[in-house]
């Protein structure tokens, strides 16, 4: 289980905090939504999350034990808003392989299949998919590592309505395996496979209930 007991972050240059004791937790097989408009904290949350910020105070602990960044970077596996920018590998399989050139072709095509790419040639160039199939790439860079809960950053936003709800569809068969927690300032399909929902507004957080 993820814990998030009172996490705050104010940094130097900022005259408000970014985020006020943010409490919350996400189960095993559970995904979290939290709702909110841009510059309530969303982003800021997964990067502390992910290891990538440090907050000011507070704690992030899994299974009950308080994680340092340099774990949480072990621990997530962090999927950021419009993934397709940031691809650096000229095919599927070098993108698949950044900075884990030992991954053998076996942990790729459990993790190809997992986000149901199996079918495309690794010799493919990223650029070449669909908006959609980016999508998925992205998440197998990150499940390829094997972490123990997924944060995604507006995992729909600029996708077609056909292939936000094939992504959909595809969250909800990843918590099956995963913790995910998803930030996001249009909910929509996402609140079907939400367990529990949150709204984020100015750094601080307030639980909603899902009705599934």
């Amino acid at each position: 289980m993820l814990h998030i007991k009172n996490l705050k972050y104010h940094p130097p240059a900022s005259h408000t905090e970014i985020l006020r004791s943010v409490n919350f937790e996400i189960s095993p097989q559970q995904l979290g939504l939290a709702i909110g408009p841009s510059g309530s904290g969303k982003t800021t949350l997964l990067e502390i999350l992910s290891g990538l910020a440090e907050p000011t105070s507070g704690q992030v602990l899994w299974r009950d034990r308080e994680l340092l960044p340099e774990q949480l970077r072990q621990l997530a596996g962090l999927v950021f808003q419009f993934p397709e920018r940031h691809f650096c590998g000229s095919t599927i399989l070098e993108e698949l392989r950044l900075g884990h050139p030992e991954i053998g072709s076996e942990q790729i095509k459990v993790a190809l299949e997992e986000v149901g790419l199996s079918h495309l040639s690794l010799q493919a160039s990223p650029y070449a998919l669909s908006g959609g199939q980016q999508r998925r790439l992205a998440l197998a860079v990150q499940l390829i590592r094997q972490p123990q809960i997924l944060l995604l950053d507006e995992p729909t936003a600029g996708l077609d309505w056909s292939m936000r709800r094939q992504l959909v569809a595809l969250l909800g068969k990843l918590k099956q395996h995963w913790s995910l927690l998803v930030v996001t300032h249009d909910a929509g399909e996402l609140l079907e496979i939400a367990d529990r929902c949150w709204t984020i507004d100015r750094g601080k957080l307030q639980q909603l209930t899902v009705d599934n």
